[in-house]
């Protein structure tokens, strides 16, 4: 791993506001960065203009991440990319699946979400389609860790695979987290495999009120059996549902006190049983379902209902940081993926024992004495 200062430089801006005085209306850098080991772009420069979209994966031989990337999201030539940590560095990325049709017709790639099957291969489920209302799922193994990958191979019809978020094995079940985004709306289900990709079957999750529509979901797994899901909405907080019975039915889709600007999420539960969400904490202006994606927020839950301010990932004023991917490692630390301005893929790696928490309370992420968010300015990505 490669370590930084940049944990440190928080603690630094604290103590020097401290010398200068109480009263000092000098603005301290960004505080909530305890625990961070690791702050670097998967790369620094690409055969293309924009990525989007990134997954992450721990497998025998490391840490792999895959992407998408092109002149600009929908555009035909946007293609799945793929990296692998070795030896601290991450490798040139390598273009691994396109959505070429035939020699007149080709389709933009969507979404990548890795797996990795344990004792077994590596999975890469992606989208090929001129639109997320139109799109059909494929996905690829390889045998290792991503060095080489298979053909490609098309899920049943109608079945899309997980659509942003990671899958989890329950039991002898791989739940995974889908959503379409239809003409009847979004609406969050689950495609359910007992045997890696052979078989699928489909569980549905109640809607809820008609105002409340839900894609992207997250689970999470809690120490009594309960599932929980966490996902995107354009209700301007982040929707919930739970399970009781191992992912087979659903509660209707309800609010949380989290606030969602309309843009992905994802979550993991720690191996202590804590849960823990990246997102951005912020609402969109006025009465709007979307808005600017910044700043990157981490936050922590023993219960999934009580959370705490944990990190700030980003807090620059320049939007976009957006649609991240989060896991934990086997030596325990927490690995966040996700998307900087469009232009790279930010890697960065946490030591969750060493996270500073704050209650957050009615909805708001807690105020820390001279730190203040930058003024954000909104690109059209985002509104």
């Amino acid at each position: 791993m490669k370590y930084t200062s940049i944990a440190k430089k928080g603690i630094i801006a604290l103590l020097f506001s401290a010398m200068a005085g109480i009263g000092s209306a000098q603005t301290i850098s960004n505080p909530w960065r305890s625990g961070i080991v690791t702050d670097e772009f998967i790369y620094e420069k690409a055969p293309y203009k924009e990525c989007h979209s990134s997954t992450v994966v721990e497998t025998p031989k490391g840490l792999v991440a895959a992407w998408f990337g092109g002149t600009k999201e929908r555009n035909p030539d946007v293609c799945i990319w793929v990296s692998r940590l070795v030896k601290g560095k991450w490798t040139e990325g390598v273009n691994v699946a396109n959505g070429i049709q035939n020699d007149t017709l080709r389709y933009p790639t969507w979404n990548p979400v890795l797996y990795q099957i344990p004792g077994g291969e590596l999975m890469l489920f992606y989208k090929i389609g001129p639109s997320p209302s139109t799109w059909k799922g494929y996905f690829k193994t390889s045998k290792d860790g991503g060095m080489t990958w298979s053909g490609q191979k098309a899920l049943p019809e109608g079945y899309l695979g997980p659509i942003k978020n990671k899958p989890v094995l329950v039991g002898k079940n791989l739940i995974c987290p889908t959503s379409t985004e239809g003409k009847g709306g979004w609406r969050v289900h689950f495609e359910i495999t007992p045997d890696f990709g052979k078989t699928w079957k489909k569980v549905t999750v109640a809607k809820g009120p008609d105002s409340l529509e839900a894609i992207q979901p997250s689970i999470l797994k809690h120490k009594d059996g309960r599932l929980q899901i966490l996902a995107r909405s354009r209700n301007r907080a982040v929707l919930e549902s739970w399970s009781l019975d191992q992912g087979m039915t659903w509660s209707p889709l309800a609010k949380t006190n989290l606030p969602n600007n309309n843009s992905g999420t994802d979550a993991v539960t720690l191996k202590d049983g804590r849960q823990l969400l990246v997102y951005n904490h912020v609402l969109p202006p006025g009465t709007l379902a979307k808005g600017p994606r910044t700043p990157l927020n981490v936050a922590v839950s023993k219960d999934g209902k009580t959370w705490y301010a944990a990190l700030i990932l980003e807090d620059s004023p320049i939007s976009q940081y957006s649609y991240p991917s989060v896991i934990q490692s086997s030596d325990g630390m927490v690995h966040f993926v996700y998307t900087w301005r469009r232009l790279r893929i930010k890697h960065v790696a946490v030591n969750p024992k060493k996270l500073k928490l704050v209650e957050i309370k009615n909805g708001e992420w807690p105020k820390v004495a001279g730190y203040t968010l930058p003024e954000i300015k909104a690109d059209s990505k985002d509104l």
